[in-house]
């Protein structure tokens, strides 16, 4: 009897804890850099550095805060693509338009931030999309320089979300019993 991978059965798949981190190619490395860290707040903490007679891209490592208020080693990445600088990016909708990202979501440790995520000034450059009350989180869509659609957001305590949900996905509880309490 063969015991190699073709003839042993499928196994479940493991469910992840979450998603660790995102790279995101970008047409300028500086002015994203001054995005996510000036206007969204994430901490640059490391570059990928020449190493003569290799080449490597042109990225940065970005991380929020954990729990206790530490850094991570990251939970973003910029890598620069040079040949991308030119025309402007694609106008960013919720609505799937092509294949790719749609938007990330970044999560805020208070609510009281919503409020100045909507009220950027516009000398910023930042586009204000949309604010929407999605019950389970109260969030705030705004564009990155290169058009990526980033949701701002306060994670309501699941005790109140699960609760008033009316969506079963949202609840737990939908067909296929997966949802409760995955990967928490």
């Amino acid at each position: 009897m063969a015991t190699d991978a073709t003839s042993a059965p499928p196994r479940e798949a493991l469910p992840p804890r979450g998603i660790n981190h995102m790279v995101l190619n970008v047409r300028n490395l500086e002015v994203s850099h001054r995005f996510w860290t000036e206007v969204i707040g994430f901490r640059c903490v490391a570059e990928l550095k020449p190493i003569p007679g290799r080449q490597r891209p042109k990225m940065r490592f970005y991380s929020g805060l954990d729990a206790k208020g530490d850094v991570t080693h990251h939970d973003l990445a910029l890598a620069e693509v040079p040949e991308s600088n030119a025309g402007a990016p694609d106008q960013w909708s919720l609505m799937p338009g092509k294949t790719g990202l749609n938007h990330c979501g970044d999560r805020l440790a208070r609510s009281g931030v919503l409020a100045e995520a909507a009220g950027l000034p516009p000398e910023q450059g930042v586009p204000f999309l949309r604010r929407v009350n999605h019950g389970m989180t109260h969030s705030v869509y705004i564009a990155d320089p290169d058009g990526h659609g980033i949701e701002v957001l306060y994670e309501l305590p699941r005790e109140v979300w699960e609760a008033t949900s009316t969506a079963p996905e949202l609840r737990g509880d939908a067909s296929d019993g997966r949802h409760r309490g995955a990967g928490r």
